[in-house]
């Protein structure tokens, strides 16, 4: 009984911040900070703070579900983590062999049609976790519903290092002119991973650093970022609401901002341009303060023909 009531409040935060949200964004990374020094406050072993981040994994997907997130990906293993002792590090591979297993053959996972991915250098993962990687992806293949990218051997850096060696490649075969090189064309030779562009980025640990995370889809998407202090066993619903209610408050700052622009384009700019600057205005209008709108309205009222 006591232990229900010690909760009531959490619950009862997690309902009010519920009702705040009017959304989720599309993709969410996570950077899982904190599994081993949750393990050592807790006097346990490094493995066993993994094992009980795997459960926060798990609790995680469960909330994207609820809350219409459509992909989630996963910082795992980054490629500085291959210099972490052996021991440490084999004990990490039983885990993802293990969990990858799992996931490929859980229920919930094709009863919601998730589908698996790894990116990341994964041909540096010793052969037994690669096999367990190419079972999950295989299992997965056909599904498009909500899409799970584990990134293992990961790095920011190298992924956008290969990117870069592979359209030189392409440009010395001639099949790619230097000016023909754009967004796309360096988006496409980035690993065959996230579908979308990252919308919130969040770090458990206390750590206030993206850490050479997705900085192609996350840099370039302007993503929100939501840093806390609980470590990755220890993260909780009402945080993950909490990262979601500073991604909505981004947002709606970033769309006022873009309709004050567009109004002090309207207001400067000649005929020739106006068209587009009153599209944008009309589209995000909504989202600065009454009396800003009210002015605008009166702004464009036409005025009474002469007689």
């Amino acid at each position: 009984m006591r232990d229900r009531l010690s909760k009531l409040p959490v619950r009862l935060y997690e309902r009010l911040l519920l009702w705040e949200l009017s959304g989720a964004p599309s993709h969410v990374a996570v950077i899982q900070d904190g599994n081993r020094r949750y393990a050592d406050e807790q006097g346990a072993d490094k493995t066993d703070g993994h094992r009980e981040g795997a459960q926060t994994t798990e609790a995680v997907l469960n909330w994207c579900d609820q809350l219409g997130v459509e992909e989630l990906t996963l910082y795992t293993f980054s490629t500085e983590n291959f210099d972490r002792p052996e021991h440490e590090r084999e004990a990490l591979f039983d885990l993802m062999e293990e969990k990858l297993y799992e996931f490929a053959d859980a229920d919930r996972v094709h009863d919601s049609e998730i589908r698996i991915r790894a990116i990341g250098e994964t041909q540096k993962l010793p052969g037994r976790v690669r096999d367990a990687v190419e079972y999950a992806e295989s299992q997965t293949a056909g599904y498009d519903q909500f899409y799970l990218n584990i990134a293992l051997a990961y790095g920011g850096r190298a992924e956008l290092l290969g990117a870069a060696r592979e359209v030189t490649r392409a440009v010395d075969r001639d099949d790619l002119a230097p000016e023909d090189i754009d967004v796309d064309t360096v988006r496409e030779s980035l690993y065959d991973g996230p579908v979308r562009d990252v919308d919130l980025i969040i770090r458990t640990g206390g750590a206030e650093r993206t850490s050479n995370f997705l900085p192609w889809r996350a840099n370039g998407n302007e993503a929100a970022v939501y840093f806390c202090t609980p470590y990755w066993p220890e993260f909780r619903k009402v945080d993950f609401l909490r990262s979601i209610r500073t991604y909505e408050h981004r947002e709606a700052s970033w769309r006022k901002t873009k309709a004050r622009r567009a109004l002090a384009l309207v207001r400067a700019l000649g005929e020739a341009e106006l068209d587009e600057a009153r599209s944008i205005l009309q589209r995000f209008k909504e989202y600065l303060p009454t009396s800003e709108r009210q002015a605008l309205e009166e702004e464009s009222d036409p005025e009474p023909a002469a007689d």
